[in-house]
């Protein structure tokens, strides 16, 4: 499961320039839970081709690391979570405000 690493430079570079420095960890944080969704949908496709095949072995291997894959998702999930809320504590009240426009216009 190969993703470009150019690819995730410019995911977190986006994510920066829309959330100011103080959201670059949770830049980071949404580029690698990128990966881990698509190495979950990935490793999901292949489990179920290894079933209808009848690959029992193959079908073991693969939804431990499904599991894994997954196990990954919820502990970034919850690391961004703690994340977000420094980040919107250390943020100015007036760099919040206009953030907060800013999204509701993107609506």
């Amino acid at each position: 499961m190969k993703v470009s690493v150019t690819e995730l430079k410019k995911q977190v570079h986006a994510g920066v320039q829309e959330l100011g420095y103080q959201g670059q960890d949770a830049a980071i944080i949404a580029a690698a839970q990128r990966v881990e969704h698509y190495e979950i949908a990935a490793y999901g496709t292949v489990r179920t081709y290894a079933e209808i095949l009848g690959e029992q072995n193959a079908v073991s291997l693969l939804e431990k690391t499904l599991e894994e894959e997954k196990e990954t998702d919820q502990k970034l999930t919850e690391l961004a979570e703690g994340i977000n809320v420094e980040a919107a504590a250390a943020e100015p009240e007036h760099q919040r405000s206009t953030n907060q426009k800013s999204k509701a216009a993107r609506m």
